[in-house]
């Protein structure tokens, strides 16, 4: 299920229950009219007198002023029973401005049965999660037309620190939440597009904030056990120390999976947190550490399945694999005047990852095999903060903030070829320090009753020191700037409706290595075009936000992004590849429902045109340079289509229960057929999977659960590529190795499917007990 928006309200309450009251200008129409809930309040005339002071008020609205006659007070009813999402230090929450954001509460994320802590994303309408290797490594997504791999243009938060790894081994933008607990979210808040000044890098199709919770008010152990090896032990308390909170929690994990090499997972997570006081009014210091090593059964090769060379969970390289660890330290802060509020946070983060993965197989090396080895090791530091000043023009109600963000990441890299985990050659090792500045403002107008516009600005710095350890070409220094406007504005509502419209233009970075290499580090000889360090984006959207069926919130948009070139840090090469320019133009529908307290229906609807722009010669030359060889010119013709660009996602899922007895869940989520390479000759295949879950809670605390993963036992993929791969069985490797193949063919290799399986038919069950 959803929350409700803020500005759709909830169902009146008794007198008691009211927590706010506001005085308003004229007859109160205007804010009346600015949220749906208002229009149910009851309107109390009176004579004159003042206001009783409930609240911190600007000085022009203070307790104590006078209310001339024939005015009225609005009162605001309370909160819903359920504990407040919002975290402390978080800052103040405003309304939605797209009919695109939400926020979901930690308790609707947790009421998902899923397989990984990634999976929680997926309350995201339209977003889909999944991984097509060990359950160690980053995840990957799937969002508005786009295979974000393990992060690019999905800018991940977790309390205002950012997840997503710039410059990194594995990817641009690696976003690894593995080291998340999902019983400590509080809340998660999503936004898409680039319309908003204070989101940045990796934000231009979606950001998602996860703020985690203070306290607790009973202590929690837990303990789950699955198929396949799956164990879980968690632990969480919280108490009062001094004028705050103190929150611990660990949780201890293993897995094996389906696989016939078991993964052979062991993770370790701990979290600590201290804060005091409120989201506007409070501070909140957070430790975390995180360790995980595992074994990797990576996508493999459709023909070899075929040719019953591998079973359906065999793994064509048994040593994959890797091991990551991550430490946190980050502090927030937030307080609220007589003018306006403003918030700060500061970060520092250490971590380190050793991955092992073979993709080609023995396409490069035809006797020791593919595998390489990706180390990073990073140091990342951070802080930001925002000044909101309210305020009035013209007599007109207005808001204007503020905004600085830094972050500093200071890595070690490297690239090396290895054999079952053993060093063979080096690719390319580097040093990096890469730091940015991003300036914004935004200034929200009130205009009337109906209308009112927001207009922002955000200007991005970065700037990078490259150190080649081993080819001092492709060392150098690489800065760039970009200033970006951003425009929103709402009408309504209008009978419980509002209209929203937003545009505005963004940015993502590029690995830095990319912006500094002129030489392949492959192949010396290889002259290389540097890449811009900074690409833009654009984009624009209109919606409408309703809950004139009584019970059901519903959204829809419409939306256009275009990205100036998809250029790709090729991780297991070392070096860029930039793609054209592309264009992303679909609709996204929205519902939730719940027609009683014990009930809770959602279904979402996403669809998607995806293409680049222009004609690819290169790829023309490529196609050609193939000719006589079928098996490794298929899927490489030119063409428009964007590999793994989803044209539709889909999910609905139906929620019973009440805070005791019985309780549980069932989820379908659906990922459409697309294309996997240019030309759309290979696509892949449908995935649709249900997930389910049964349990019942008793009035002490005490629960107990039984999740169903993959309810149906579907034998479907989490994921599938296409490209250019050898096995030492197909024909074209007997032919490359006697020189008979030419070499562009023997580069390119068989093209042919890759996948990575859906685990199948799982049960869980969690027994947790409160104290």
């Amino acid at each position: 299920m959803r929350p409700r928006p803020p500005e759709t309200g909830r169902r009146l309450g008794p007198v008691k229950v009211l927590s706010a009251v506001l005085l308003l200008a004229g007859d109160g129409s205007a804010f009346a009219q600015s949220d749906p809930a208002l229009r149910e309040l009851p309107q109390v005339e009176v004579s004159g007198g003042r206001a009783p002071p409930r609240r911190k008020l600007p000085a022009s609205r203070r307790a104590g002023t006078p209310v001339p006659a024939g005015r009225r007070i609005f009162v605001y009813p309370a909160a819903a029973p359920a504990p407040d999402v919002r975290g402390v230090a978080s800052g103040a929450k405003g309304l939605p401005a797209m009919a695109s954001e939400l926020t979901v509460s930690g308790e609707e994320l947790n009421a998902r049965p899923v397989a990984r802590p990634g999976e929680v994303l997926e309350a995201v309408p339209g977003l889909i999660v999944t991984q097509h290797s060990g359950e160690g490594k980053a995840n990957q997504y799937f969002l508005r037309g786009y295979n974000l791999d393990h992060g690019t243009d999905l800018a991940i938060y977790v309390d205002d620190v950012p997840v997503n790894m710039r410059t990194h081994a594995h990817g641009q933008g690696y976003a690894d939440l593995n080291w998340l607990i999902p019983e400590t979210i509080g809340a998660m808040d999503v936004r898409k597009g680039p319309y908003f000044a204070d989101e940045g890098d990796f934000a231009s199709v979606g950001s998602v904030h996860i703020g985690l919770i203070d306290r607790t008010e009973k202590g929690l152990a837990q303990v789950t056990a699955g198929g396949f090896g799956y164990r879980r032990l968690l632990g969480m308390d919280s108490a009062r120390a001094g004028a705050g909170s103190l929150l611990v929690a660990g949780e201890l994990g293993t897995y094996n999976g389906p696989w016939d090499n078991p993964d052979h997972v062991r993770k370790l997570n701990g979290l600590m947190r201290y804060s005091q006081g409120t989201a506007t009014d409070g501070v909140s210091v957070t430790g975390m550490a995180y360790v995980n090593r595992w074994n990797s059964t990576d996508q493999v090769p459709q023909r070899a399945l075929a040719a019953g060379l591998l079973g359906r969970f065999g793994s064509e390289d048994p040593t994959d694999g890797g091991n990551t660890n991550r430490f946190a330290l980050s502090v927030r802060l937030a307080q609220s005047d007589e003018v306006g509020s403003w918030k700060a946070n500061a970060y520092v983060v250490k971590s380190q990852l050793d991955l092992y993965n073979n993709f080609t197989y023995f396409l490069g090396d035809p006797v020791l095999g593919d595998q390489f080895h990706q180390h990073d090791d990073r140091l990342m530091t951070g802080a930001s903060m925002a000044r909101t000043l309210s305020g009035s023009f013209a007599g007109l109600p207005m808001q204007t903030t503020f905004g600085l963000q830094s972050r500093y990441d200071a890595i070690d890299l490297a690239l090396t070829g290895t054999f079952q985990r053993s060093f063979l050659a080096n690719v390319r090792s580097d040093r990096v320090g890469e730091g940015s500045v991003g300036v914004y403002a935004e200034n929200t107008v009130r205009w009337t009753d109906w209308f009112r516009t927001t207009l922002g600005w955000r200007g991005d710095y970065y700037a990078a020191n490259v150190t080649s350890l081993f080819n001092a070409s492709n060392s150098g220094r690489a800065d760039a700037a970009l200033g970006s406007p951003k425009f929103r504005m709402a009408l309504g509502p209008f009978n419980r409706t509002e209209f929203f419209f937003g545009a505005g233009y963004d940015m993502h970075s590029n690995d830095a290595r990319g912006a500094t290499t002129t030489e392949d580090p492959g192949d010396a000889a290889t002259r290389l075009v540097p890449s811009p360090l900074l690409v833009r984006t654009r984009g624009a959207e209109i919606g409408v936000r309703s809950r004139v069926i009584p019970g059901l919130d519903s959204s829809f948009s419409v939306f256009i992004l275009d990205q100036d070139s998809e250029i790709l840090f090729l991780g297991d090469a070392g070096d860029t590849e930039a793609r054209r320019a592309s264009r992303r133009y679909g609709f996204e529908w929205t519902n939730h429902y719940r027609p009683r307290s014990w009930i809770d229906v959602d279904a979402d609807l996403a669809m998607t045109y995806a293409r680049f722009r222009g004609y690819d010669g290169d790829q023309a030359a490529v196609y050609a340079s193939l000719a006589g060889y079928p098996e490794a010119q298929a899927g490489n013709a030119p063409g428009n289509y964007i590999p793994n660009a989803p044209p539709m996602v889909a999910s609905a899922g139906i929620t019973f229960g009440e805070k005791t007895g019985w309780f549980g869940t069932l989820r379908w989520r659906y990922l459409a057929s697309s294309p996997l390479t240019e030309d759309n000759a290979f696509r892949s295949s449908a995935t649709s999977i249900f997930n389910g879950r049964l349990g019942y809670r008793a009035d002490n605390g005490w629960h107990i659960q039984l999740d169903v993963l993959n309810l149906l036992n579907t034998r479907a993929n989490q994921i599938t590529y296409a490209y250019g791969s050898l096995l030492k069985t197909d024909t074209l490797y007997t032919l490359c190795t006697s020189g008979v193949a030419p070499m562009a063919v023997c580069r390119n290799g068989v093209m042919n499917y890759v996948l990575h399986p859906v685990e199948p038919l799982t049960f869980r069950l969690t027994v947790a007990g409160t104290f």
